[in-house]
């Protein structure tokens, strides 16, 4: 798996390339090699893959045939990024792999051949240092089962290893030469048209502050099931917690936002959404949870003393075995019919919200309403809890917190700062009581281990120690940081 960051320049007729040696200090520029590059590509009969920014290929002409996996695409000006991942296998048949990575997008759809593009390559490789970039001249021949072949012609400037001034200064000396700077349009899309060019399924619609409660609604939903299909490939890949981080707060935060706009929607069908989301999220948080404990316990177990790392280590390999379990359930979910109906139910979310009424009051008027409920909530959790609140309210509070935090978000688009404020004020309640938690899960993971392997339990104990020691700080810094969020500037506009 790689990242692959290019700029895409469009090449008027007749251009040639310049030489770009010295195009910074000390820059050489070398030919490679001319290669012809054939790919036939996949996707589904309507195209979501390439609507939704990414693509599925196999392609000829390099060192070796490989399929090829890109997830959508990041923008930075002119710069593109994205996720590449190649794989092995025969030419006739999709590996399976490539179409789990890509399950997110098709839902229930199966890949059929969409497209064949050739590309004549000529390649120059400039060095400066450290760094490395690579500047491809295509010519490209493409056809699908609609067009008749196009044939066009492009400049890539791909940075391949180092920072990024190398490549600025290439595209800056093809910008001067003749090039001109475009849309990052993917050589596929170009093949297919305007079919490939229509919407995703799942957008996120800008909203202003004057849009209706039902634009809200909409907008809210569509900003957490994007989450959870932007971040599917990565908790299937497995090679960055943030993934399951991201995706399980996509969970979470949809979970919150139905229950916020309940008032609006139907009863019977939030519930149902609800309930499957409240599923997902307990397979992606079993993940998330042992990630979060492996990262806090590796870093404490630093701080023992040299005789009882092995000990350590004895409980860190247990906590490796319970985190394969965890992610084995993960991905056993991910492949199942359950979440890919789910996706599909999902997506007919964004679109097709199902409401309770016609309700076209103002957003902006409604929201303050809606956050001032779930703050009551937790204001009245705190207050019940007293003074010398257990851990198990502590807890509570914290679930409370983060649903006025969610809240806010999801009114900030029509309120503005004020609710970004206080949602930001609800998140600093939500760490320090989060911390807290992680704490308490922690002592309770060790105690139980301990039980199960003698070889750990001093150095259980030892980390139980810290882990005593953290809350006690965590419990007396809670007061303070309450006494920040209650504050009723942050509130005046509710």
């Amino acid at each position: 798996m790689g990242v692959e960051q290019e700029t895409k320049l469009g090449a008027p007729a007749g251009f040639e390339l310049p030489d770009l040696t010295d195009v910074v200090d000390g820059a050489v520029a070398e030919q490679a090699p001319r290669r012809t590059l054939v790919a036939q590509y996949y996707d589904s009969a309507d195209l979501r893959l390439a609507r939704a920014g990414a693509t599925l290929r196999y392609r000829t002409g390099e060192d070796a045939p490989v399929w090829t996996v890109k997830l959508p695409f990041a923008v930075a000006g002119s710069l593109t990024a994205r996720t590449e991942i190649d794989l092995t296998g025969p030419a006739d048949v999709v590996p399976d792999k490539a179409v789990d990575l890509v399950r997110a997008f098709l839902r229930m759809e199966c890949v059929v051949p969409v497209g064949e593009v050739r590309t004549d390559r000529r390649t120059v490789v400039v060095r400066a240092g450290g760094d490395e970039v690579e500047v491809v001249d295509d010519l490209v021949t493409g056809h699908d089962q609609v067009h008749e072949a196009q044939r066009f012609r492009e400049i890539e400037v791909e940075r391949k290893v180092g920072g990024d001034k190398l490549a600025r200064a290439v595209v800056a000396a093809l910008v001067a030469a003749g090039c001109q700077a475009g849309p990052p349009t993917p050589k596929l899309v170009r093949v297919l048209g305007s079919r490939a060019t229509h919407p995703p399924d799942i957008v996120v619609p800008d909203i202003g502050r004057e849009a209706s409660l039902p634009d809200l609604v909409r907008h809210a939903i569509a900003a957490s099931v994007d989450r959870i299909v932007r971040h599917d490939a990565g908790v299937r890949l497995g090679e960055d917690p943030e993934h399951v981080h991201q995706f399980r707060v996509g969970t979470r935060r949809l979970r919150s936002d139905l229950h916020t706009f309940t008032g609006s929607l139907d009863w019977a069908w939030v519930t149902v959404l609800r309930d499957e989301l409240w599923w997902l999220g307990g397979k992606a948080g079993a993940v998330r949870d042992h990630d979060v404990l492996a990262e806090r316990l590796s870093r404490e177990a630093t701080q023992l003393p040299g005789v009882d790392q092995a000990g350590a280590a004895v409980l860190m390999a247990w906590l490796t075995m319970e985190s394969a379990t965890a992610r084995d359930g993960l991905l056993t979910a991910l492949r199942s019919h359950r979440y890919i109906s789910l996706l599909d139910s999902l997506a007919k979310a964004v679109n097709e919200p199902q409401f309770a009424d016609a309700d076209t009051r103002s957003a902006r008027k409604h929201a303050p309403e809606l956050v001032a409920h779930t703050w009551h909530r937790l204001a009245h959790a705190v207050k019940a809890a007293g003074d010398d609140p257990t851990d198990s309210d502590l807890h509570a509070m914290r679930i409370q917190a983060k649903r006025c935090r969610y809240a806010a978000d999801a009114v900030a688009p029509v309120v503005g700062e004020p609710a970004r404020h206080f949602a930001d004020a609800m998140a600093e309640i939500q760490t320090v009581l989060g911390d807290h938690q992680d704490t308490v899960v922690a002592e309770a993971w060790l105690r139980a281990t301990a039980d199960r392997l003698p070889d750990g339990r001093v150095a259980a104990g030892q980390l139980i120690a810290i882990e005593r020691a953290e809350r006690a700080r965590l419990r007396a810094a809670w007061p303070q940081a309450w006494h920040t969020a209650r504050d009723k500037d942050l509130r005046d506009w509710m």
